[in-house]
């Protein structure tokens, strides 16, 4: 049996000289994100303003930045929550003084922020125990973060602090791209070491579009109690340099005390627990500037 030879013509018509849309540039097509595939921002539920507190270093006190910030927006006046989206090493329960306390749900099967000081607060250290580690692979620790994103009913704030975990990794990227952020503020010390790190988060925001609010100089100065000497311990304007070399505000300084410390280990912290001092006004200042600066 002979099997006849297939004939091909080149002189068929092409119906879809373009099938896929391109350009004819060739640049690739501008589909929405939706339809990429990729995540679309979000504003979160009855929330007017989000601000991210960065440092991409640990141990540079971001956290009890972020936790005296959201006390400052509160002492202004305004509705004010804290989210701690670090999952693996939660530190929001602690500062606030709310450890071994558990959240409830709502009629709408959401969770309910526990509140202290007039601040609405959410973390993972309530829905695991204290002394309990987060032993989780990537998944789980984004269904956690989607969890704490978008199942917690804040019941209408004026203004949102998240304190982000370092680094520029899974967690920032996923709020970032997911969340309408209406600024990022970076935290660091003076030292170079830091302020490496710190300027690696300041590009990271510039790359997700993230509004720059600015830099934060913590640990800028310690002064001797006894003698009242000061001293830059970690240098003394390595911030301010890093913000005019990138174009980045400068909020202002924290200094190195002892008591700023000891008030966020006792879970009291220092705008709350030395409303008249000098330090807990550095903190007042910054936060009228963050607020001006999202016309809160």
């Amino acid at each position: 049996m002979s099997i006849k030879p297939r004939l091909f013509s080149t002189f068929r018509c092409l119906r879809h000289e373009n099938p896929l849309g391109l350009p004819r540039s060739g640049a690739p097509p501008q589909l929405p994100r939706m339809q990429r595939g990729l995540p679309t921002k979000r504003p979160l539920p009855s929330v007017r303003k989000i601000i991210a507190v960065s440092s991409a270093k640990g141990g540079v006190g971001k956290s009890t930045i972020a936790v005296n910030l959201a006390l400052a927006f509160a002492r202004l006046g305004h509705r004010t929550g804290i989210l701690d989206t670090d999952i693996f090493g939660p530190s929001i329960p602690t500062l606030l003084s709310l450890n071994g306390q558990e959240p409830r749900l709502s009629g709408n099967n959401q969770l309910l922020p526990i509140v202290n000081y007039g601040v609405k607060s959410m973390s993972m250290g309530y829905l695991v125990g204290e002394d309990k580690p987060v032993v989780w692979r990537g998944l789980m620790v984004m269904k956690a973060l989607q969890q704490l994103l978008w199942e917690v009913e804040w019941g209408g704030l004026d203004i949102l602090v998240m304190d982000l975990p370092p680094g520029t990794g899974d967690t920032q990227l996923t709020i970032t791209q997911q969340v309408v952020l209406d600024g990022a503020i970076v935290v660091s010390t003076p030292q170079d070491i830091a302020l490496r790190d710190a300027v690696k988060g300041v590009e990271m925001m510039r790359k997700v579009n993230v509004p720059l609010l600015g830099m934060v100089q913590n640990m800028s100065v310690f002064t001797c109690p006894k003698c009242n000497h000061s001293t830059h311990i970690f240098g003394s304007e390595g911030v301010a340099h890093a913000c005019s070399k990138h174009d980045v505000p400068f909020l202002g300084d924290i200094p190195l005390h002892a008591s700023i410390c000891d008030d966020a280990d006792r879970g009291k912290p220092t705008v709350v627990a030395e409303p008249g001092s000098g330090r807990a006004q550095a903190f007042m200042t910054i936060a009228e500037s963050i607020a001006k600066g999202v016309k809160l």
